[in-house]
């Protein structure tokens, strides 16, 4: 059962994207920029290659001074620091200028100027003699921090420079920011290789994938329109975490792939458990209980949310709980709901139901004054229906010139011609018996 396309999607997309927001790389400054501590920086010269120019004394304590003002809070101060030692920048090696670059990014990242920050670490990388790590882990870096500035060319980009200068294995942070970076691309297929990776990676060592990873891999399916791969994604994460939200999306999805009975099964438990609260999730159950016959507790649920102030009192939740009755053979129930749903609309719609709903329960006088009120109002579908309704009840009150009448006006309706003109033929000899009888009791 396919229940609200659009709505479910929207909960999806909305969900999906707070989750990948929320999981885009962003780490401290300390590991996003490695090396921007001056002293490190300085006992990293033990480590370096010997194409690698030395950081000399002097520059090292101008970059610890600036450093410290910026630590101190003192950024305007750190940067006029740094400015001072750009201007001496052609006496300076390039090991020392991709230092100052450096920490030019890192005070840029630290005020959340992202846009200066990713300039400052590209001219690090441009340097060419620097330490291989450094050029490795500021390469990566620029990639987060052109995610966490949307711009997703780059972030590629930088990831490809990355590729061709790494020898290590790749790590989970590479495929997910990788798969991230495809998704907001709107570059499914690509993205699903990527988040899988992470996953398998994951999987291959006995952990539990993060929520995340699983709830972008469910929207990348989800978007390339991969639907068992969705109800796959769904039941395992239902599995492993449990979550209200993932019991509604794996029924939404068992009814959007032909699984009714399995959709029907899991919504009930969600519910059984406490986990549906919200009028849309109600409505849902109430809907899965309506589609598969079981239109009492479709009922029951509408109603019971309604009276608990969950799903609002409108004349359309009324009419559903109505309507449910009437499929569930409980008739008289459905009078009440039809009423108020009535009472609610200016048209004359809800009252032409409860016409009929009254000819059913024979209560004839209610119907007559029902459907007299449904053409009243107007803004009927079918407004046949109502004189047939009135038809009837007339004719059960022994009303047979009223009958017919409103039997004639039904007559005028293609829709109803035929009946109309049946019931005509039958209420014509029924008055003729009607006055014969009595003819004959005088």
């Amino acid at each position: 059962m396919k229940l609200l396309p659009t709505a479910k999607l929207l909960k999806l997309t909305l969900f999906c994207t707070a989750a990948i927001s929320t999981s885009i790389v962003a780490p401290s400054a300390l590991s996003l920029i490695p090396g921007l501590n001056v002293a490190t920086a300085y006992a990293e010269q033990e480590q370096k290659t010997k194409r690698v120019p030395a950081l000399r004394e002097k520059v090292y304590s101008q970059l610890a001074r600036a450093q410290k003002l910026a630590d101190d809070g003192d950024v305007k101060g750190g940067l006029e620091a740094l400015d001072s030692i750009q201007e001496r920048a052609a006496s300076m090696n390039s090991y020392e200028v991709a230092m100052m670059h450096n920490f030019y990014g890192f005070i840029y990242y630290n005020e959340n100027d992202l846009p200066k920050a990713i300039a400052s670490f590209e001219k690090v990388v441009a340097e060419e003699a620097i330490p291989e790590s450094l050029r490795l882990s500021t390469t990566f870096s620029l990639a987060q921090l052109a995610m966490a500035n949307s711009d997703y060319t780059k972030v590629i980009s930088f990831l490809d420079d990355w590729d061709s200068i790494n020898t290590q294995p790749k790590t989970e942070g590479y495929y997910l920011l990788r798969a991230q970076t495809y998704y907001q691309l709107k570059d499914y297929k690509k993205g699903l290789e990527y988040i899988s990776q992470v996953i398998a990676l994951s999987d291959s060592e006995g952990k539990t994938p993060k929520e995340n990873w699983l709830v972008l891999q469910r929207a990348m399916y989800y978007s390339l329109n991969q639907t068992d791969k969705v109800v796959e994604v769904l039941e395992r994460m239902v599995k492993l975490y449990n979550k209200p939200e993932y019991w509604v999306q794996l029924s939404g999805m068992y009814g959007e792939t032909g699984r009714e009975k399995q959709q029907l099964a899991v919504i009930e438990a969600a519910y059984q458990q406490g986990f549906l609260t919200s009028k849309s999730d109600l409505r849902q159950l109430a809907q899965v209980y309506l589609y598969n016959g079981l239109a009492f507790k479709a009922a029951k649920v509408m109603s019971d949310a309604i009276d608990k102030d969950i799903a609002e009192k409108t004349a359309k939740n009324y009419a559903f709980v109505a309507e449910a009755m009437i499929q569930a053979k409980e008739d008289e129930k459905s009078i009440t709901y039809f009423a108020k749903a009535a009472d609610l609309s200016e048209h004359g719609k809800y009252d032409q139901r409860l016409a009929e709903v009254f000819v059913n329960t024979e209560q004839y006088e209610e119907a007559a004054d029902a459907a007299r009120k449904a053409l009243d109002k107007g803004g009927l579908d079918f407004e046949s229906n109502a004189f047939v309704a009135l038809g009837m009840a007339q004719y059960n009150m022994q009303n047979f010139d009223a009958s017919i009448l409103a039997f004639e006006q039904a007559e005028k309706h293609k829709k109803s011609q035929r009946l109309a003109q049946q019931w005509i033929k039958y209420v014509k000899r029924e008055k003729v018996h009607a006055e014969t009888l009595r003819t004959a009791l005088l």
